[in-house]
Parts: structure tokens; C-alpha cells; sequence
């Protein structure tokens, strides 16, 4: 069966979470794969699911663009690149009130870069933890407004 044209490509698997992390290389970055997880679980309160890609993903919602364009996402995750951890922190880019708190968070974090929704942080130690998880939990009420 093949897959509509455009049909999204990062869905939900039914891989483990636990069999996922296990497989990250180096030791390294699975040693901070299971901090993240156990970080993103206890802000979110959600059981994690392994999205297609190699992202772990908390939550999920579904929204339609003005364009038509049906979506079907995670309401926060991380994806532990082979260079540096990419954590999918929506809020903050759809959300006024996550975006100001974004930015106060982003001057304490540590050494990091940013994309277009995306958090970048090669390891874990080059960032305060507590400003991190300060900034998913405002990510995650920021989206548990927006997408209730």
C-alpha cells in the first residue's frame, strides 16, 4: 500500500522507547538520551512514543494550516543526532507568551543553537538543566493552550 502524495513521513511507531535509547551511539549520547526522556517525562506527564526518524515524541495533536495542509505532530520530543541532540520545542515559535519566556531562557541556557522550531544542544553538559527543563515546561503549556 503506498502512502498519499505529501502524506507526512514522521509518524508514530511501536518501537520501544527503552529499545530505542539502548541502540544510541556513542555511550555518550544515549547517557543523555535517558536524561532527556526521564527529563521530558516528568514535565509532560506523557508516555513517550519513537516517531518515525528517530525522534522520541511526548503527546501528540492534529491541526489544519490555512493552506488545507492536515498535520498530525508531537506536542514536544528530542531526536539524539548523530552531532547534537535536535528537541522539538514548538511553543515557543506559535505562542507570545512562550516566546518572551523562550528568549530569557535561551540567554541562561548554556552553549546551544536554534532553528526554525528546533533546540540544539550538542551535549548535555554544556547546559543548565534547570533552565532546560524550565523551558519544556513552558513549551508544553504554551502547546497544551494553543492545541488543547
Amino acid at each position: 500500500m503506498s502512502k498519499a502524495k505529501g502524506a507526512a513521513k514522521t509518524v508514530p511507531t511501536v518501537q520501544s522507547v527503552a529499545d530505542f535509547i539502548a541502540q544510541v551511539e556513542p555511550a555518550a549520547k544515549r547517557e543523555d538520551s535517558a536524561v532527556l526522556d526521564a527529563m521530558f517525562r516528568k514535565v509532560t506527564g506523557a508516555e513517550p512514543t519513537v516517531w518515525a526518524g528517530g525522534i522520541i515524541g511526548y503527546g501528540e495533536y492534529r491541526t489544519t494550516y490555512d493552506s488545507g495542509r492536515e498535520v498530525h505532530w508531537m506536542r514536544a520530543g528530542f531526536s539524539p543526532r548523530k552531532g547534537k541532540h535536535s528537541l522539538y520545542l514548538q511553543g515557543g515559535y506559535c505562542d507570545d507568551i512562550a516566546a518572551k519566556d523562550r528568549a530569557g531562557f535561551l540567554e541562561k541556557l548554556g552553549k546551544h543553537k536554534t532553528g526554525a522550531s528546533c533546540l540544539y544542544i550538542n551535549k548535555l553538559a554544556d547546559v543548565d538543566l534547570t533552565v532546560l527543563e524550565q523551558m519544556i515546561a513552558s513549551d508544553w503549556a504554551a502547546m497544551q493552550r494553543i492545541f488543547p
